[in-house]
């Protein structure tokens, strides 16, 4: 797991950042600032691998914190301004997010960590359809669709259409990967790009129905 924490001044910046990071799995909120001081004395007595750091705030701004801090976190910087990124980036910055940013950039700027790597689910499944037998990364898995006895894997590469139930494939995989969103859908939280009342939006440009009665527990698993 990746753990974060957020220094930005402004309320409503938290929660757009809050939302993001509860889209990704392998990150966890450890704590969240609004102002440099008390994120400097947290940092003095704890630790963090990722720190999302805005500049322009009062008293004290990010580059003059992250200057101070010893042994500061990867350092995602999200402000408004574009005029530090040349700054930002001298800091050695894994990324510069110029608000307002989208989650599809917000996952852009994690990638660019190289913290993932450390952390990717590299679990296999095996599964077995007209070609063969074949071991699949479960962190490549977009989605998986029941077609009654009968299940179709789609991966970032190919699809596989196998024998088997949608329950018992869904007992197989990670659940802190994995969500069933519809009786007949289960979605990699990995390749959720997008959320709206009844749909969500894939790596793969697919859209995927949420059923009624998962809806609550879609929204309380996914923050949306």
């Amino acid at each position: 797991m990746i753990t974060c924490i957020i220094l930005d001044d402004e309320p409503f910046a938290h929660k757009v950042l809050e939302h993001y990071i509860s889209q990704i799995p392998e990150l966890i909120l450890k704590a969240k600032f609004r102002n440099a001081v008390e994120a400097f004395e947290y940092l003095e007595k704890s630790s963090a691998d990722l720190l999302f750091l805005d500049i322009e705030m009062p008293l004290v701004n990010g580059l003059t914190f992250l200057k101070a801090v010893k042994q500061p976190p990867v350092t995602i910087f999200t402000t408004a301004y574009k005029q530090y990124a040349f700054e930002g980036f001298e800091l050695n910055a894994a990324d510069y997010l110029l608000k307002p940013f989208s989650f599809e950039r917000f996952q852009k700027a994690i990638e660019k960590t190289g913290l993932l790597s450390k952390t990717k689910n590299d679990q296999t499944i095996a599964v077995k359809d007209e070609k063969g037998m074949a071991n699949l990364r479960q962190d490549e898995i977009i989605s998986i669709e029941g077609m009654k006895d009968y299940i179709k894997i789609i991966t970032t590469e190919r699809e596989y259409i196998m024998y088997h139930t949608l329950k018992s494939m869904l007992e197989k995989l990670d659940s802190n990967l994995f969500i069933q969103v519809h009786r007949s859908y289960i979605v990699n939280r990995l390749q959720i790009l997008r959320i709206t009342n009844e749909m969500i939006g894939l790596s793969n440009n697919t859209l995927v129905p949420i059923g009624k009665s998962f809806k609550r527990e879609v929204q309380e698993i996914l923050k949306w």
